[in-house]
This record gives C-alpha cells, structure tokens and sequence, in this order.
C-alpha cells in the first residue's frame, strides 16, 4: 500500500547497524539512503509481519546520503482536530479570482492563499507556502487537507501527481469543490493518480487539434484569429508615414480603422508594426523580376 513506508517510520529501527530514529528512512552501513527497509523493523507493524519486503519510496530518496529527518509528532496516534487549508490562482492579472474565493468561504475554508501567475510557472511561491503549513500543521498531529476549488488551478498531469506525492508524504488530503475530479481525495490513490495523468493528456490533445485546425484554414487560405482591422489604404498610409520617420505610436495616432466593430477607432502601435512587419516579409519573399 502507499502509506506502507509511514508505518514503518512510526517505529525506530531494532537492527544495531541502522538505528534510524521513527520518521526516518533505514540506512546502510555506509551511510546511504536504503533501498527498502529492514526486515526487523518493518514486521513491527502487524499488517507487514509477513510481507518478504517494503521498498524505500521515491520521495525518500533511496541511495543518497542518509539524514535524519523529524520524528512525527505523536506517531500512530490518530489526527486530533481537522484544517482545511485554501488555495486559488487565476493565470493572469486580468482574471479574478473571486469565484475561487467566494467557492471556499462557502466551503467553510477560512486560510487561503492566492496568487495570480501561469501554470506553466516553475514556481509558485502562495502554493509553496500553503504544503510547507499544510504539512507542519500535520506533523504537529492534525489533519489538513488542502482546498481548491478545481484541480486546474493546481496544475495539470505530472504536475499535479508531483504536488499529490508531495502532500501524500505528509499525510495532508486533498478536496476539489468543482470540476473533473469534484470531492475529497487521497493523493496517493490509484484513481486519482489516473485521473491526473488523463487531466495532462487533455490540455495536450485541445492543443494538438487547435494547431491542426489552424494549419488546415491556413491551406485553405482562411486567416487565424479575430477579424482584421487594417486594408490596403491604411497600409498606403502607413509605409508614407514611416517614411516621414514617425514613430508606430504617432502612426497609430492618426490612422482610423474604417471597418467592423473598432470602426472609427484608431489601432493599435502594435497593429500597426505587425502591419509593417508583414509587408515587409511579404516584399522581401517576392520573386525579383527578371531585367531589374
């Protein structure tokens, strides 16, 4: 089972040339993380008496230095009290996050940590600071368990599984109040890891078909995205005023979108230098005539 290795750290090791204290992992004699634990310490929990051996996990890092970790506060006594700890993130600073707050407040969770910052971010300091309380809190012989209001806002595929093993080597749970993966969860659960990796697999295959879709209008000669706001003649008017050496914004400034929902707007200086940009590649892709 996953929660194996923490039974067996509840004890001190017997053998004389281990002795790693509760909460740490078995140690070799020349002072390495052990590949599995020993025998003698792992049949001290009932339900292992019989079993041939308990592998030392992944998050114990089996084969590097062996150090001492903390003993568990109160080991094999059941959590008194329960926290629920909550965490909301929206991608960009433009997103609210209201929804995600509202979500929990009715949820009962009254410590949140929120952030505005992408997924794809190597690190998210509110998120980080919500597992290091949700795990201290832990150890100190509550229970925690981690909110979100959807598992989106964690992450995705490996991501999510990483943070899962991560909160599962604390003991934290974790519960999603909407979406996909909706109720309460144990991260080292064999559904939950599955339904990890599909959540991964999706964001992969929405992006695989939109790329296929845009390559297919573009053969078609359909152009990708909204509606164009520019034409010819703003384009007549704007290579004139570059060659007056106006900068893009006082080009903008005094071109006037003659079409669509914008009309009579003005663009934008970054419309306007893609415009030019465009142009530009177009001119220097073109077949030189012969004679010139």
């Amino acid at each position: 089972m996953s929660d194996d290795y923490q039974r067996v750290e509840a004890h001190d090791c017997p053998m004389s040339t281990c002795a790693a204290p509760a909460g740490s992992p078995c140690r070799t004699t020349k002072g390495k993380v052990a590949i599995q634990y020993h025998t003698a310490r792992f049949r001290l929990v009932p339900s292992l008496a019989k079993t041939l051996n308990v592998p030392t996990p992944p998050v114990r890092k089996p084969g590097t230095t062996w150090v001492e970790l903390p003993r568990p506060v109160g080991a094999g006594a059941e959590p008194s009290g329960h926290v629920r700890i909550g965490y909301a993130r929206a991608s960009t600073a433009r997103q609210s996050l209201d929804t995600q707050l509202d979500s929990l407040a009715a949820a009962g969770v009254t410590r949140v940590f929120s952030e505005k910052i992408s997924t794809r971010a190597t690190k998210r300091p509110e998120l980080e600071k919500a597992v290091t309380l949700a795990c201290e809190l832990r150890a100190s012989g509550v229970g925690v368990t981690l909110v979100v209001h959807e598992h989106k806002r964690l992450g995705r595929g490996i991501d999510l599984a990483t943070l899962a093993e991560e909160l599962r080597a604390c003991g934290v749970g974790l519960e999603f109040l909407t979406g996909e993966l909706q109720g309460s969860h144990d991260p080292g659960g064999v559904v939950f890891t599955v339904l990890a990796a599909l959540s991964g697999m999706e964001r992969e295959y929405i992006r695989d078909r939109t790329l296929e879709g845009h390559e297919s209008a573009r053969k078609r000669g359909k152009a990708i995205g909204g509606a164009s706001v520019t034409d010819d003649t703003m384009l007549a008017m704007a290579l004139q005023m570059r060659g007056q050496e106006l900068s893009l914004r006082e080009i903008a400034a005094k071109l006037v979108i003659t079409k669509g929902a914008k009309k009579g707007q003005h663009p934008s200086p970054a419309t306007v230098m893609r415009l030019l940009r465009e142009h530009d590649e177009q001119t220097a892709a073109a077949p030189v005539a012969v004679g010139e």
